[in-house]
């Protein structure tokens, strides 16, 4: 198992009150970097690679100083502006290198046990559903129709037919042949220039062409938060943070 993490952003809506890579973000003393690491370790999953851009230094830096071992890898997107297309693209190798992929965006704050149902799922190619959709069209939305995958975007279609709808966590596992789909996809972005689309619009290609390929696991109930405003970070310190299973110390950092 692989884990590959977006973490080459601006983070733009945070500019005034953050101007340092949005996984570095700390809560009780912990990056969000660090958070990924350590829990990805317990779940046993070392071969790590990062997509960094924005002040890239310094994830670099704070990677030098938690001394986790085998060091993740980094790839660096200097086209962080652009669409996180571009960041998976930049990732390429690493879904083409065989193996399963986990991929993660960095700047959620959550707990182990949303990888712990990602790593321990059946479905070789899998989502994470929250059915606690936040209203509006900031959420990534999962569709599903009699238990079947039919939408993932931040706009679901007017009159399409679903019986659940939740919030995608932004973390996935795919098989080693999805993920090389993926790869290819990305190019095929890259191709037409299609350079500030999401990568979700990627993963979402795939979706629609083989439904059948891709389950889901509810995790409704367990806390989690996507960091993009500065009331989000107010939210993860007082009502997440406080929720979350305690984690073990890594023996190297």
């Amino acid at each position: 198992m692989r884990a590959l993490i977006l973490a080459a952003g601006r983070g733009k809506r945070l500019a005034d009150s953050h101007d340092h890579p949005k996984c570095l973000l700390e809560f009780e003393g912990q990056s969000l970097l660090e958070r990924h690491l350590l829990i990805l370790t317990q779940l046993g999953v070392q071969d790590i690679a990062i997509a960094v851009g924005y002040k890239a230094e310094q994830v670099e830096q704070a990677l030098d100083t938690l001394i986790f071992l085998p060091r993740p890898q980094t790839v660096c997107n200097a086209d962080f502006n652009q669409g996180s297309i571009v960041s998976l693209w930049t990732l390429r190798d690493q879904l083409r290198a065989g193996g399963e992929i986990f991929l993660m965006d960095a700047d959620v704050l959550y707990d182990y046990r949303l990888g712990q149902r990602l790593l321990q799922s059946p479905h070789r190619n899998c989502f994470l559903l929250d059915r606690h959709l936040e209203p509006g069209e900031e959420p990534v939305k999962l569709c599903l129709r009699n238990g079947v995958l039919v939408e993932f975007r931040k706009q679901v279609p007017t009159g399409l037919r679903y019986d659940i709808i939740g919030e995608s966590v932004g973390f996935f596992r795919f098989s080693e042949e999805v993920a090389h789909r993926l790869a290819d996809r990305c190019q095929d972005y890259m191709d037409q220039s299609r350079h500030e689309a999401p990568h979700e619009e990627a993963i979402r290609d795939l979706l629609l062409e083989t439904p059948e390929r891709f389950g889901v696991e509810d995790i409704t109930g367990l806390p989690w938060i996507e960091i993009d405003f500065p009331e989000d970070i107010h939210q993860a310190q007082n009502i997440i943070l406080p929720q979350l299973e305690p984690l073990k110390s890594s023996p190297l950092s």
